[in-house]
């Protein structure tokens, strides 16, 4: 099991670099938001103080995870000698540990990439200029204030329930688990991108970070609750 996951985060490492690459070194980003902004009306697709969608989106779909959280800790401290606890206790500790350390390191990367979002860009009514993550900007460029617009803070909290795989014990209980978090997480990312706060780039590679530290978080656990390996008693 434990040589099975090491492969799957060196294949999702490595599709993580190959992604980053990707969008450092071709002008997909700009290719893709450009349908989603109305370059007559200098408007994007969605207005981000339009109540309803920030509601549900946003604000809600963000309390609510967070809601989420705090439930699992709950359990684990509270209603740890429940049965159903006891039995899902290895996936409860993944669940709850991918809800904080995916959103927590991803805003970290967020506070020191100082990379814009598409708001902020000039091809985009912005006032900062086109800059990739890698990039330096220009030497006559006066920056006033840090931007911190990669990875995808908001979708990484979607993403973290990826984790619920690793919580189900049925391959089908498994794919629904993995199916619904892509469904939340892109629902968040996408809401960002059409008002143009975050790039495709931005989401997709938030997407696999968060997969990732997932990963990193289930080998972990596995590491420390493997069994010892004790000499038959003999008779």
């Amino acid at each position: 099991m434990l040589k099975n996951q090491n492969k799957q985060i060196v294949i999702t490492a490595l599709l993580l670099i190959a992604v980053i690459a990707l969008f450092q070194f071709t002008k997909l980003d700009i290719f893709v938001q450009n349908f989603f902004y109305n370059f007559e009306t200098k408007n994007w697709i969605i207005n981000k103080n339009e109540p309803i969608l920030k509601f549900f989106l946003y604000d809600g779909l963000k309390t609510s995870l967070i809601l989420f959280a705090v439930a699992i800790l709950f359990s684990l401290i509270f209603l740890r000698k429940k049965i159903f606890v006891q039995e899902y206790k290895k996936g409860l500790i993944i669940v709850l540990l991918s809800a904080i350390f995916v959103p927590l390191i991803i805003g970290s990367l967020k506070a020191v990439t100082n990379t814009p979002c598409p708001c902020n860009i000039v091809t985009f009514n912005g006032t900062y200029p086109e800059t990739r993550v890698f990039d330096s900007y220009p030497k006559d460029f006066v920056q006033k204030s840090k931007v911190k617009c990669w990875p995808a803070g908001h979708a990484s909290g979607g993403f973290a329930l990826m984790a619920l795989f690793f919580l189900f014990k049925t391959p089908k209980n498994q794919k629904i688990a993995l199916v619904g978090a892509l469904i939340i997480g892109w629902s968040m990312g996408t809401y960002k991108m059409l008002l143009g706060d975050h790039f495709l780039s931005h989401t997709i590679i938030t997407m696999l970070m968060a997969w990732l530290i997932i990963l990193i978080i289930v080998k972990f656990t596995q590491f420390k609750q493997r069994p010892n390996i004790e000499k038959p008693t003999e008779i």
